[in-house]
């Protein structure tokens, strides 16, 4: 989760969204990402996606053998990706400044794991309060 969270506030830095993934296969980082619809003028680069692009192609048995960490509850969007690969697991920094539809994810087998983390909360707040018509944008809102 730490290396998601320096990827959210290098998508801070760059003016975007502080949202950082990472994809996991064996213990070892094979993709990262963070949020860049503001950057790179995206309609589709949240977090989770910049960072299975990053990853690059894989196999479905490589992805079942996946964990993908982000910083915030993944949106249906992403949500969607991690259901098509099959990743198994994932593990999120938080899910109250925004919770996607983790109960969906649940019922196609997926694990989730909250940490809960105060860190991630914080950022995602701050950002929230700073800039909400940015926020609402990235959410569809």
């Amino acid at each position: 989760m730490n290396e998601a969270i320096k990827e959210a506030k290098k998508g801070l830095k760059e003016g975007g969204i502080p949202i950082g993934s990472v994809l996991v296969k064996d213990g070892k980082i094979i993709g990262k990402g963070h949020n860049q619809r503001v950057q790179k003028k995206s309609a589709i680069l949240h977090a989770e996606m910049d960072c299975l692009e990053n990853a690059g192609r894989l196999t479905s048995k490589d992805y079942s053998k996946c964990t993908i960490y982000s910083t915030l509850s993944p949106c249906e969007m992403c949500t969607g990706a991690i259901i098509l690969y099959k990743i198994p697991l994932i593990v999120i920094g938080e899910n109250v400044t925004f919770k996607g539809p983790e109960s969906y994810s649940k019922s196609k087998g997926v694990k989730i794991i909250n940490l809960e983390s105060k860190e991630c909360k914080d950022l995602m707040a701050k950002f929230i309060k700073e800039k909400p018509k940015l926020w609402n944008e990235d959410i569809g809102v």
